[in-house]
Parts: C-alpha cells; structure tokens; sequence
C-alpha cells in the first residue's frame, strides 16, 4: 500500500492539529484516526518521534499535566505554519485521497470475504439439502415440527444478532460519530449477508 503522507507531510500535519490547542500524545493519535474515518490509525512509534523533532527544532513545547506530556504549538511552530498554509492545503488533498483509497480497499476486502462467505454458505446449504433428502424421515409431521423448529431457532438467531449490533453501534457513537467508512462497511456487510442467507435457503 502507498504511504498515507508523503515525506514531511505528518510533520507539518501535526503542527496544524496542534495550532487548536494543546494535546497529548494519544489525542494527536486519535484526531489523525477520526480524520481518516477510523481507516489509519499512526502507531505510537510514528508520532512520539516526530514530537520529538519538533520540540528539537523549537516549533513545539511540552509541559506536563500529571502523567501525561501536553505538546503545544510555539510561535516558531506557528510562524512555520503559516508560511506552509498552501503546502497544508495540498496534506489536506492527500488525505481525502487517501481516505478514498483506504475504504476502496476495505470495501474490496470485504466482498471478497463476503464472496467466500457465500461461496461456503452455498456449500453448507446444499450439504444440508442433499442430507435432509437422504434422511430417513418418520414422516411429515416430525419433518414439520423440526423444520418449525429450526425456523424458531433462525429467527433467535437473527433477532440476537441485531440487538448486539445496534448495541454496539450505539456505545460507538457515543463517544465519536458515525463514519461514512462505517457506515459503508455496515451497508456492504448486510447487503452481502441478506444474498448469502437468501441463497441458502
């Protein structure tokens, strides 16, 4: 996969977070994963070094707040930023870019295992057909009452599922809105499982 900045372009990126006001560590982290709708995610090691050369180069300061370091933006940081602000707008560019291209790939990642999914869903299916034909059921009535059973069991199924989703969905977006990215992924994965389901049966 191409790198998602370009050479110096986190850089100057963090220096433009920053400029809102002070952050920690991890709150760098986390404005930089929701930027990319939760597609990237810098490591640690990516960001705690690249703090450090700033700090170096006197465009941003520390000062702790209990156990934790805050980096804030100095006026040569500032006067830095704003002699690049064209330069900042084209990291801009970039990231919507590489947002796009990100989710392209989650998206192909996704029907493909979507695909696979089918595939042995399908497999199963006509393994249970071909095994329900060759059973030597005691007739219809026993065949009823287990198809109803089964039926009880697929719709518990179903309803399990949805409560622990939209529960999750709920305690996620509690503490940060939903994505265009999630939201695709939840659109694509449904829409891939109602087909799956459906040809199975």
């Amino acid at each position: 996969m191409p790198p998602v900045f370009a050479h110096g372009a986190l850089r100057l990126y963090l220096l433009a977070l920053l400029e809102a006001g002070p952050k920690h560590g991890y709150e760098l982290i986390k404005a930089l994963s929701d930027r990319f709708g939760g597609t990237y995610s810098p490591s640690a090691g990516t960001i705690y070094p690249r703090l450090g050369k700033l700090e170096e180069e006197g465009l941003v300061a520390t000062e702790s707040q209990g156990r934790r370091t805050n980096y804030r933006i100095t006026a040569a940081g500032l006067a830095e930023l704003d002699s690049r602000r064209e330069e900042l707008k084209t990291v801009e560019n970039d990231i919507a870019a590489s947002v796009r291209r990100l989710a392209d790939d989650l998206r192909a990642d996704i029907r493909s295992n979507m695909r696979g999914l089918r595939a042995d869903l399908a497999a199963t299916a006509e393994a249970a057909r071909t095994a329900a034909r060759s059973a030597d059921l005691a007739g219809q009535g026993r065949y009823t009452a287990e198809g109803q059973r089964m039926l009880k069991e697929a719709e518990m199924l179903l309803q399990a599922f949805r409560d622990d989703i939209r529960a999750e969905l709920r305690l996620q977006t509690s503490a940060r809105p939903m994505t265009p990215v999630a939201l695709e992924t939840v659109r694509t994965v449904l829409d891939q499982a109602r087909v799956s389901i459906r040809n199975s049966l």
